[in-house]
């Protein structure tokens, strides 16, 4: 016997029950010890944030770490999932901000570095119960008690080896450069960080007017998008072999007369611009010569600020405020004249240092202007509570002055701090970089070799991002972080660079038990050249710097693990979502192949973002999505594992959460499913059939033939795509297949278990839908793991499907010109019920024939059809036209035929009403005054009556002691029916 399970499938319930049989008989421990022997499958865990809870974007790559890693178990591997948590950088530093109501760094500076880093240490894994509750009512398994985290004593050693290794080979190096600021968190920022904050805002821009010294009538127009930065203005570029124009205007409201440079192509916007303006003020604009760049070259113009240009001990002063060419010069934007702020962008400043010109920074890190600025001073250049605050005073000034020409307002993307939102500034400022592009040429070539789901991120996001790859800025003026191992003699400026705990101990004399900046800046040693005195220099790492060296460190290589490390590098397998081409893929590539010499991975899976129902990014403060655990307890894990992988979001687009769909799955490949399963289990308990030890199969009925060959052909397919790492294509192979199961096999099917004698053909049933239900619990396993559980658990009376392998298709079992024909017999049944509704007769009135085209289907497969179909018989005719005929006369035997259908269907709902078992044989009693209804019980046709609702004995008479009994109308003739169990 097998368990009776409830014809209901209540899969919330049940989850609950298999995740505590899991817990009580450690189910995920045991399928790691019966491999443990097992060729290593590795696999990497992007460690998340323990700062808040999950949400659907970490449901959707925790599903791909765990489909991935219950496959290759059961394929015979051994796949160790060791969780691990991102403890560092700005996502913890601003919530203890937060919390300690913290605004600036000069906060966290008086309120000492140590105590802000021992409470960041704190907040640390403040959500980590709600995670595990969380992924372990998902179903993923993982080991979340022995897990890595980054701000560990042996993964910051293991880090800092991986610098060292940077340091001797020549990738690390000391830069100054303009690049991207958080004023707010005063650090700067690397290239991934920068293009994750962009956000549409309102910004002005404005053109100046830049008067030349020796012509102060004229002057020379540059547009800049930055006003706030004019004050640090040192030079206007021109292009040396670009056509400018020099033009004057008359009378025109808010520009004084005067002859003024242009580019020739931006002439004509700025004429159109004023002559549209200035309507019935008879403005002027005439061009008075036209000549090359090269011509204005050499020339000085007044600055529009003195506060540094009447400095003259400023360095470089004597070679300011002059034009200069520069080949990066266009006239796409603007005037085809650019203001120069060396301070201020990557292109001025090597401008700067290749003219030699003055360098005037009058902002500093917090965003915020210097005393030497007069009247600016204390301004915020870029203030979060409105934006143009700053650049509107400039605009003010410049105005009163005479030298502002246009202003406008316009929309834009700019850049955005990923962590606070404050908006980014390009500054100047030192910084420690990896040195990626001597590495570039390797990384791209080694690339090639990683196979990627969707192919098209290969070359596409990922290819195009490492074509485009700059050196890494991995130093951060922050505090709690992994620290940049680096001490400086602070006589002679020798460097000392440390890639273990021991190296340091050695050179300092000096127990080290933390690496955090509050601990380890207090560790100084006499330089080794001068006596000097040795520190760190204060800079901490950058966090992707922590997590791109996640696959030594998680195994604190090379201190431990050495063999086993080495063995089994790179990973067979990563995944995370498609913002992490960017960041960590790529960070993990470039490390791997500056220290190892090879990619960090073999294969990876790339997912979209799930949005809200409304296509709108989820939100927690608008509550426009539903919480995750709500969806579990609702609908069940396995149902919306199966929704996600089976969806565009795991082909990296993006998918917007609908619970409709949620619950069209529910309803129809889980119900199907399970009542397939309820099916077997009431029939073979009812026949008390058992399976035979041997699990070989035999199958001689063509429906037997067939769903055997398309489970082994559903094992096939499945292999090839989950082997090409492509989980949306294995998860949409199953609900067409538990449809086959279900709406064919076990339909076409139900007759042959319902047969009162136990012959062969029966036990063929029974034995192929156990072999089908059985191969297919453990197909499903990776996927919707708790309802496989279920099942295998049931059939085969073993304890865990999650310990069983994955089975192996049969080749020989497969018949895929059987597949075709079924398939092609399918469609012909499809194009007869077509004709069917379209004539208005009813599915149970038999007709005539049915005429199709083409080859001859096998007779049983014609059979099918006519039963599928409700005709008397098939007909092929070869020469046909495509499509079928279908014969719609009906006859008086017709007729009768529809009629005993009818009667059949009539009495099968008395026998439902009942609750009669489904062995149950019954009495039947029947009252009509038609002859029509009464000839129904003659023949065949009460042979027919009799088979299929188990009826013993029938007899013409209305008996009112029968407590289950109905009045029916068929074709409009009235009969009563009764019905109870044989005594």
């Amino acid at each position: 016997m097998f368990k009776k399970i409830d014809p209901q499938l209540d899969l919330p319930k049940l989850e609950e029950e298999i995740l505590k049989f899991w817990d009580e008989n450690k189910i995920f421990e045991k399928s790691l010890e019966i491999r443990k022997d097992a060729p290593l499958y590795t696999f990497y865990d992007g460690p998340p944030f323990a700062t808040g809870t999950p949400h659907y974007g970490h449901i959707v790559a925790s599903l791909m770490k765990d489909v991935v890693p219950r496959y290759w178990t059961m394929k015979g591997r051994l796949v160790e999932r060791k969780w691990g948590w991102d403890c560092h950088g700005l996502p913890i530093e601003n919530l203890a901000e937060k919390e300690l109501g913290i605004k600036t760094k000069k906060e966290i500076e008086k309120m000492g570095v140590d105590k802000f880093n021992e409470f960041c240490r704190s907040k640390v894994l403040g959500y980590v119960d709600e995670w595990k509750k969380v992924i372990h009512r998902l179903g993923r398994w993982a080991d979340m008690d022995n897990a890595y985290m980054t701000m560990d004593l042996s993964y910051m050693e293991s880090v800092w080896w991986v610098f060292k290794q940077l340091w001797d080979k020549g990738l690390i190096y000391e830069g100054y450069r303009s690049m991207h600021i958080c004023p707010r968190c005063e650090t700067t920022l690397s290239q991934y960080e920068v293009t994750e904050g962009y956000q549409n805002i309102k910004d002005l821009s404005l053109t100046a007017e830049f008067k030349l010294a020796d012509e102060p009538d004229t002057s020379i127009l540059a547009w800049t998008t930055t006003p706030w930065t004019l004050i640090g203005n040192v030079a206007l570029a021109v292009g040396d072999d670009i056509d400018y124009l020099e033009f004057s205007v008359k009378n025109y409201p808010g520009i004084s007369d005067g002859v003024y440079i242009t580019s020739k192509q931006d002439f004509s916007n700025y004429k159109k611009e004023i002559e549209e303006k200035s309507k019935g003020n008879n403005a002027e604009v005439k061009i008075l010569r036209e000549f090359k760049g090269k011509k204005l070259v050499g020339k000085k113009y007044i600055p529009l600020f003195d506060y540094y240009s009447s400095d003259k001990k400023l360095k470089n002063h004597e070679n300011g405020w002059k034009i200069v060419s520069a080949d990066f010069v266009t006239t796409e934007d603007g005037t085809g004249i650019v203001h120069i702020a060396p301070a201020f962008g990557e292109e001025d400043m090597e401008l700067g240092r290749e003219k030699n010109l003055p360098f005037i920074q009058h902002v500093g890190m917090d965003g915020i202007i210097k005393k030497e600025a007069g009247e600016f001073s204390g301004l915020s250049v870029k203030p979060k509570d409105d934006l143009q605050a700053t650049d509107k005073k400039i605009i003010k000034y410049l105005e009163e002055k005479n030298l502002l020409f246009l202003q406008e307002e316009y929309t834009h993307s700019y850049p955005h701090c990923w962590r606070c939102e404050t908006p980014l500034i390009n500054y100047a400022t030192s910084s420690w970089f990896v040195a990626v592009e001597k590495v570039k040429p390797e990384a791209i070539k080694s690339a090639k070799e990683i196979n990627w789901f969707p192919k098209h991120i290969k070359r596409g996001r990922f290819g195009k991002w490492l074509e485009g790859a700059r050196d890494w800025s991995i130093s951060r003026q922050r505090y709690w972080a992994s620290v940049m191992p680096i001490w400086r003699c602070g006589k002679c400026k020798e460097l000392k660079v440390f890639g273990s705990v021991a190296e340091l101990e050695k050179a300092s004399d000096q127990k080290v038990t933390d690496l955090h900046k509050h601990i380890i800046d207090k560790v100084t040693f006499k330089c080794c050249k001068c006596k000097g005195e040795m520190k760190r220099v204060p800079d901490v790492l950058d966090t992707w710097f922590d997590s791109g060296s996640m696959p030594y460190a998680q195994m604190h290589y090379p201190f431990e693990n050495k063999n086993k490390f080495e063995t089994n590098f790179p990973a067979e397998f990563i995944a995370e979502g498609s913002d992490q081409t960017r960041a960590w893929f790529y960070y993990l590539h470039i490390l791997a192949t500056a220290v190892m010499q090879k990619p960090a991975y073999k294969n990876v899976i790339v997912n979209g973002i799930v949005l809200a129902e409304d296509g709108k990014k989820m939100s927690k403060r608008l509550k426009n999505y539903p919480d995750p655990m709500e969806v579990f307890d609702k609908y069940g894990a396995d149902v919306l594992r199966f929704y996600l992988l089976s969806s565009p979001v795991m082909a990296a687009e993006n998918l917007s959460l609908s619970e409709k769909e949620l619950v069209e799955i529910q309803r129809g490949m889980f119900r199907m499913l399970w009542n397939s399963y309820y099916f077997f289990i009431l029939y073979a308990n009812v026949d008390g059939w058992q399976p035979k030890k041997s699990n070989e199969i035999k199958p001689k009925n063509l429906l037997d033939r067939w769903i055997i060959s398309r489970v082994e052909k559903l094992n096939l397919d499945l292999d090839k795509s989950m082997t090409n790492y492509d989980l949306v294509t294995s998860a949409r192979l199953l609900p067409e297949f538990v449809d086959d199961l279900s709406n064919w096999y076990i339909r076409r099917s139900r007759k042959r278990f319902w047969k009162s004698e136990n012959d062969e053909d029966k036990k063929d049933a029974y034995a192929t839908l156990h072999y089908v239900l059985m191969k297919l619990s453990k197909l499903l396993a990776p996927f919707t793991p708790f309802i496989a559980e279920e099942i295998y658990k049931n059939l085969a009376n073993e304890e865990s499907v999650h310990l069983a392998n994955f089975p192996e298709a049969q080749g020989n079992l497969i018949d895929s010109n059987l597949i075709a024909e079924m398939s092609r017999a399918r469609k012909i049944v499809e194009q007869g019920l077509a004709k069917r509704a379209e004539a208005k007769i009813r599915v149970r009135q038999p007709l005539g024939s049915l005429s199709y085209h083409g080859k001859k289907l096998d007779k049983e497969l014609e059979s099918i059809i006519a039963d599928e179909v409700n005709v008397k018989k098939v007909v092929n005719d070869e020469k046909a036209k495509e499509g079928i005929v279908l014969d719609t006369k009906i006859t008086a035997d017709l007729i009768a035929g529809g009629q005993e259908r009818e009667m059949i269907r009539a009495i099968q709902s008395l026998r439902k009403k009942a609750d009669f078992e489904v062995d149950d044989r019954i009495e039947t009693y029947y009252s009509t005054d038609s002859k029509q209804l009464q000839g129904v019980f003659t023949g065949e046709h009460l042979k027919n009556i009799l088979r299929d609702t188990l009826t013993a004995e029938i007899e013409d008479k209305k008996d009112d002691s029968i407590e289950t009994s109905g009045s029916f109308n068929i074709d409009g003739e009235n009969i009563w029916l009764g019905v109870r169990r044989k005594k």
